[in-house]
């Protein structure tokens, strides 16, 4: 009787305080992903853990594949309150100011996405970026990356040397920076182009994605030659929530949500290291030369990188971020004087 009489007391407690507790709080957040991608999958899991750890006193309405508005304008929604949060990139952001390029991709910075990580939780990242996303009033709970970034080309990519006078496809903005810096020839395009300019010669290669995606879109069927571990380019996505909405709720689900989203960091990098692996065994089985540069070209690199963050940092949030990356690449060995 008294067993019975605890189970009864517990499952009363669980209704109030547990999964069937109703929402507190319904955060709506957009992401430009589509629910089927790797990264797609991972954010479900992720909304899923915030729901289920919250005991249900947070619930969240995604929407996928940019439903509410157009990818460059999730930030801005989240501002102005037509949804709560952006589950984009910062780099969307750089028209308002050149800093949100070193939140959304440092380029030619880091050679993994541990090393971004580390900047981020233990480089004074996550304070100097704080203060970015406050001045437009949200709240920066995190970073996930999916992996280094890959070029592909079809003549041999060894080293600089072999990137002089290179004419491939470039987004736009620092990227294309770097590139001149090293000698290249960067030619800004659409993605939807790159197939028709490297069939008919405009372009010799391009920077797309990671390995494995941009083996799932069909560019080593092309060319035949990749950087593999990629270095020139590591974007990562974001998570930032409205910061009135964040600050109303209280300190136990703002640490469920910080929670969640170093899971949900962590493990997309894992999938996708995974991932990129499988694709570069596959790809190398098919013909496809990876070129891994030596530690020195990564230096060379790095510092052709660096000299543009220097060109392309023109307000004090940016120069005040590049400040911090440099420190803590030094810190790590892999720039300046250790």
């Amino acid at each position: 009787m008294i067993r019975s009489l605890l189970t009864g007391a517990a499952l009363v407690s669980f209704a109030a305080t547990g999964a069937f507790a109703q929402a507190e709080f319904t955060l709506r957040i957009q992401t430009h992903l589509s629910p089927e991608s790797v990264s797609g999958k991972n954010a479900a899991r992720f909304f899923d853990d915030i729901e289920v750890m919250s005991g249900g006193r947070i619930d969240i309405e995604p929407f996928y594949s940019s439903a509410v508005v157009k990818s460059v304008e999730t930030f801005d929604a989240a501002v102005n309150g037509i949804v709560d949060g952006d589950m984009t990139g910062g780099a969307y952001q750089t028209g308002k100011d050149p800093a949100f390029q070193f939140v959304g991709d440092p380029m030619g910075g880091y050679d993994t996405p541990w090393q971004m990580y580390a900047f981020l939780y233990n480089g004074g990242g996550m304070e100097a970026a704080q203060k970015l996303y406050n001045e437009y009033g949200m709240q920066l709970i995190g970073w996930w990356i999916p992996g280094q970034e890959s070029l592909a080309s079809s003549s041999p990519i060894p080293g600089p040397e072999a990137i002089k006078d290179w004419k491939f496809r470039s987004p736009p903005g620092m990227e294309t920076k770097i590139f001149a810096n090293m000698g290249a020839s960067p030619i800004v395009m659409d993605f939807t182009e790159v197939f028709t300019a490297m069939e008919s010669g405009i372009i010799e290669g391009t920077d797309h994605s990671n390995l494995s995606t941009s083996q799932s879109v069909g560019i080593y069927d092309l060319v035949k030659h990749a950087t593999y571990p990629g270095f020139h380019s590591m974007p990562a996505d974001h998570l930032a929530i409205n910061q009135s909405v964040w600050e109303s709720m209280p300190e136990d689900l703002q640490r469920i949500v910080e929670v969640a989203m170093q899971k949900l960091s962590f493990r997309t990098t894992l999938d996708y290291e995974v991932d990129i692996q499988r694709a570069a065994n596959e790809l190398s089985a098919a013909g496809v030369t990876m070129y891994d540069w030596s530690a020195e070209d990564r230096g060379a690199f790095r510092d052709a990188a660096v000299a543009a963050w220097d060109d392309f940092a023109t307000t004090q949030m940016a120069k005040d971020l590049v400040a911090q990356h440099k420190d803590f690449l030094t810190k790590i060995g892999l720039y300046g004087d250790n």
